[in-house]
Order: C-alpha cells, then sequence, then structure tokens
C-alpha cells in the first residue's frame, strides 16, 4: 500500500514539475504583439512596403454598383518600373553565363566542386571582377568567344538568339497544372520594336539607342514580352536571395518574387489602403488641375508633357504609397490572364486569374493583363482600373513591368489597441 502511494505521488510530482517548468521556458513567453514595432517593413533595393488593404476592384466597363470590394495582404512592390539599366544586368548575367560554360569552360570561373560531386557552379565574385566578362578587351576571351557575336552592320553584337535564360515554376491552368515545368525564353529586347510600332515614321534613332545608350539608363526597358518579364522577376528574386538574408526581418522568410497580380497593381497605384477611399482623388498625379504624368496631349501632341517619348523612371512625383509613374510613361504587364469578367469570379481575398498558355494552344488563352496606359496613349487611358491585355509572346515600345514580392503581415491599430474597426 505504501508503495503504491510513493508510486502516485512520484507520478504527480513529475506532472508537477512537468507543467510548472513551462513557467519558466522562453519557448512559452509569447509577446503580446509582433517584435516589429514600426508601420512597415525594411524593403528589399529598389522597393516599397504595401500594408494589407482593401479596394473596390473593377474596370473601365464597371460602375460603382458592380465594383467588387477586395483584400490584399501585404506585399514589396518595385518603386518605379525596371529601367533599361537593370535589365541589362539580367542580359549581362545570361550573356556571361554562357560564355563561361559553353565557350571559356575555364576552371577559374567556376567554385571548387563539393565532394565527389560532379555538378560546377560559376564563381560569379570572380566572373564579376571582369563583368560584363564577354565584353573582355582580352584578346584570349575574346578569340574563344567570337561564336557568341554576329556582324549587323560595321559592329559585331551579340547573338540575342543565344542569350536564353531557363527557369522552373509550377503550371497554373490547362492538362498539365499543378505540375512543375522549365521554360526557356530568349532574354533580349525585341529589335527594332520603335519602326515596328510605328510605320512610316522615323524611328532609327531610338531602335539603335534606347537600351543601349547610357543616357537612356534610367529610362524604363520596353520590348520586353510578358515571358521574358517573368524571366526577369525569377532571376532577380535569385540575384538577390543572399542580400535578403542580411536583412533581419525578411532573414529566412521564403519569398516569392513575380509580376503584379492585376489586383496588386491597381492597389498600388490608387495609393490607398481603404475601399471606402477608392473614388476620391487621395494619391492622384493632378497637381493645379492638370496631370503631372507622361502621356499624348491629343492628335499629334507628344511633348507638351516634357517628352515625346518614354521619361526616367522617377521624372514625377511619386504617390501616395511612395511609387512613381503608375500611370503613363509605359503600360504595364501584370501576371493575370484576361477575361472580360474576370472580376466577377476571382476570389475576394488576394485575387488572381493565372494561366500558363502553351505555344500551341490559341491565341486568346495567351492574353495577358496590360494596365496603366503609356507616354502613346490619350489621358481616358491614365486611372488605375482601365484594362487591356496583348498576347504574351508579344513586345511592344509603350510596354514595360515591375516586380513584387511576398511581405509577412503587420498587425493594424486595432490589434494594437484593441479598438474595433467600423463596419
Amino acid at each position: 500500500m505504501m508503495k503504491r502511494l510513493l508510486t502516485s505521488a512520484c507520478s504527480l510530482f513529475f506532472l508537477f514539475c512537468v507543467f510548472t517548468s513551462c513557467r519558466t521556458n522562453d519557448v512559452y513567453k509569447t509577446p503580446k504583439l509582433t517584435q516589429f514595432r514600426g508601420k512597415s517593413l525594411p524593403a528589399p533595393p529598389g522597393m516599397t512596403y504595401i500594408p494589407s488593404g482593401s479596394i473596390l476592384y473593377r474596370t473601365s466597363a464597371d460602375s460603382g454598383a458592380t465594383s467588387k470590394s477586395i483584400t490584399l495582404s501585404a506585399f514589396f512592390i518595385d518603386e518605379t518600373e525596371v529601367t533599361n539599366r537593370q535589365y541589362r544586368k539580367f542580359v549581362d548575367w545570361v550573356a556571361d553565363s554562357i560564355a563561361v560554360t559553353n565557350y571559356l569552360n575555364d576552371e577559374k570561373y567556376f567554385r571548387k566542386a563539393d565532394g565527389e560531386s560532379a555538378v560546377r557552379y560559376i564563381d560569379w565574385e570572380v566572373v564579376n571582377k571582369s563583368s560584363p566578362l564577354y565584353n573582355s578587351s582580352d584578346p584570349s576571351v575574346r578569340e574563344k568567344l567570337a561564336p557568341m557575336f554576329v556582324l549587323r552592320g560595321d559592329q559585331q553584337v551579340l547573338n540575342s538568339s543565344l542569350l536564353k535564360y531557363r527557369f522552373t515554376y509550377m503550371k497554373a491552368g490547362g492538362a498539365d497544372e499543378g505540375t512543375y515545368v522549365t521554360d526557356t525564353v530568349v532574354v533580349m529586347p525585341a529589335e527594332g520594336i520603335w519602326s515596328k510600332d510605328f510605320p512610316n515614321a522615323q524611328m532609327t534613332m531610338m531602335d539603335g539607342n534606347y537600351f543601349y545608350h547610357k543616357s537612356f539608363d534610367n529610362n524604363p526597358v520596353v520590348g520586353v514580352s510578358w515571358k521574358q518579364a517573368r524571366a526577369y522577376a525569377d532571376w532577380r528574386g535569385k540575384e538577390i536571395a543572399s542580400s535578403l538574408e542580411k536583412n533581419p526581418y525578411l532573414k529566412g522568410f521564403k519569398y516569392t518574387f513575380n509580376l503584379p497580380s492585376e489586383a496588386q497593381w491597381q492597389y498600388a497605384a490608387e495609393g490607398k489602403s481603404s475601399a471606402a477611399d477608392s473614388s476620391r482623388k487621395k494619391g492622384s498625379s493632378r497637381g493645379n488641375g492638370k496631370l503631372a504624368v507622361n502621356f499624348k496631349q491629343g492628335e499629334g501632341k507628344y511633348a507638351e508633357d516634357g517628352s515625346t517619348f518614354t521619361l526616367p523612371v522617377k521624372a514625377y512625383a511619386p504617390n501616395a504609397f511612395g511609387i512613381y509613374n503608375m500611370a503613363g510613361n509605359v503600360a504595364e504587364w501584370t501576371l493575370d490572364a484576361y477575361s472580360p469578367s474576370a472580376i466577377e469570379f476571382v476570389n475576394d481575398l488576394n485575387p488572381v486569374l493565372l494561366y500558363d498558355a502553351r505555344e500551341q494552344d490559341s491565341e486568346m488563352s495567351k492574353r495577358k493583363v496590360v494596365r496603366g496606359g503609356s507616354w502613346k496613349d490619350p489621358g481616358t487611358m491614365l486611372n488605375s482600373y482601365t484594362r487591356n491585355y496583348e498576347n504574351q509572346n508579344t513586345a511592344h515600345s509603350y510596354i514595360g513591368f515591375r516586380c513584387v514580392m511576398s511581405a509577412m503581415e503587420l498587425p493594424g491599430n486595432q490589434v494594437k489597441s484593441r479598438r474595433y474597426s467600423s463596419r
């Protein structure tokens, strides 16, 4: 009997120790709120933090009665459209990758192999010392890289058909939806795109200089298809991965880089975090009754806003979120497939309509949403809800893009102060 009592007492003492020890274990010392006290998270280079909020999701064909109230969770978005200089860095990276692996094949450009692995990885610290390596002045290097170039007029230029970027993603839509597919995309902007877009017009100066000359470094890149924009976003996410690990609030965070969804684009363009503000002027680009954006002022009137073509990406003041040129300058690719009635059936939380069309699919299934209006568009196109579309493989001199990155949620004032929001 005494033995059973002692055993029971020991068991109760053990349970008491287990439960009381929880009080001294740091795992159970949960804070009342998130440790981050600011109003926004420190953003990756060139991006800004967009807090979660709601908008009236609509198109130019919608009336106020049919608009749909939706909520977007927090994300980061580029402050500006991707510039020629930024996109050239992508082209240089692809060209140097091909130069090292296909033509130079020199061990000094590769990292030392780990163990018995046969896979070789480029040592970018070494390559970047001569970046762009494909443009090296070393005669021995130039000789080996000669097959990468073609003669155009009196100049040797990169053979754009060789410059391809390969990336893998989960396919949306179609027979193999949900499976991982690998896409290979030519990365150079379309050649002669200005003359193609404007036949019977003198555009050779823009064709020959816009992407390459330093005077256009900070202008938005154009001549890039939806697929090329997706490829750039994938590369950029990998390219800044190491720097994100140095950000204490993003370290270890499983982020995604992509084009903005149509809803994210509209939300960022409006510069408002409440659907109640969607019809107000807050965050507008207007000043003294005039639009402070780059667009066509009327028939044959391209230069009255200060420039005939595109302008540097920070030429005008930013909106309330700190984002530049969400209207005018260049129209922008979004992630969404185009459907006239998409807003009626997408979710009211983080809506997006995804469809990765194959080359053999119909032209209709390859349509992607374009937003924002451009330097060659009339003022009626310059609002946050007018939408258009283009084929995913098509490029134009008036369409560019910007990137988004997933972000962590920060608690709102209602959570911090125990206040209730109005219904």
